[in-house]
C-alpha cells in the first residue's frame, strides 16, 4: 500500500466514522439523524434523495480508485489532496460537533437551536464544507474521470441542498434571527463586513 493509499483510507475512516458515530450516539438518545428525503416533496425531495445518491456513489468510487491507486495527479498535487482533505476532516468534526444534538444529516423539522458560535462564526455550513473539501482531496489524491465526475456532481448537489432546502428550512425555523446571520457570515467561509 502507498503513502497515498494509506493516507486516504485514514482520513476517509476518521471522516466517515466521525458520522456514524455521531448517528449513533443520537440514536441512543432517540434522535433520528437521517432526515434525506423525510417529509419532502416535489424538488425539495428531488435534490435530497439525489445528492443521497451521488454521496453514495462518491464512496464506491474512491474505494475503487484508492484500491487500483488510480491517480493521474502528480506527487505535489496529491500531497495537496492530503491537506484539503486533513482540512474537511477537521471542518466537519468541529461543525458536527459545536452543533451537539441539533446537527442532522438532511432538512429536519425538530426543533433545534440555531448555531452561530464557534466554527459558525466563519462558516455557516462547515459540515458541507467539510464534505467538499474531503471529496476535493480524495480527488486530488486519485485524480480520475470517474472520480472526477462522481465528487464534482456530489458537490453540486450539496450546494443544491443548502440553497434550496437547508437555507429555506433554516429561514422558515428561524425567520429575523438567521436572516441577520446570513448578513454576517458567508454560506462557506468568511465573515461579511
Amino acid at each position: 500500500m502507498s503513502f497515498y493509499q494509506a493516507a486516504a483510507v485514514i482520513l476517509l475512516l476518521v471522516f466517515y466514522g466521525s458520522y456514524y458515530a455521531k448517528k449513533i450516539s443520537q440514536k441512543k438518545k432517540g434522535i433520528q439523524t437521517t432526515q434525506i428525503g423525510r417529509g419532502k416533496t416535489g424538488f425539495h425531495r428531488a435534490v435530497e434523495v439525489v445528492m443521497g445518491i451521488f454521496s453514495i456513489w462518491v464512496v464506491m468510487a474512491e474505494a475503487a480508485s484508492i484500491a487500483l491507486d488510480w491517480s493521474l495527479s502528480p506527487g505535489w498535487l496529491r500531497i495537496a489532496g492530503v491537506a484539503a482533505a486533513l482540512l474537511g476532516n477537521i471542518s466537519f468534526i468541529t461543525g458536527m460537533l459545536t452543533m451537539r444534538d441539533s446537527w442532522r444529516a438532511g432538512v429536519s423539522e425538530d426543533k433545534t437551536e440555531l448555531v452561530t458560535e464557534g466554527i459558525f462564526r466563519i462558516s455557516r455550513n462547515p459540515a458541507f464544507l467539510g464534505f467538499d473539501l474531503v471529496y476535493l482531496g480524495i480527488l486530488l489524491l486519485f485524480f480520475n474521470g470517474l472520480l472526477c465526475f462522481l465528487s464534482l456532481s456530489a458537490m453540486l448537489m450539496l450546494h443544491l441542498q443548502i440553497v434550496y432546502n437547508e437555507e429555506e428550512a433554516m429561514l422558515r425555523a428561524f425567520g429575523d434571527e438567521y436572516q441577520s446571520y446570513q448578513g454576517k457570515v458567508n454560506r462557506y467561509l468568511g465573515r461579511k463586513r
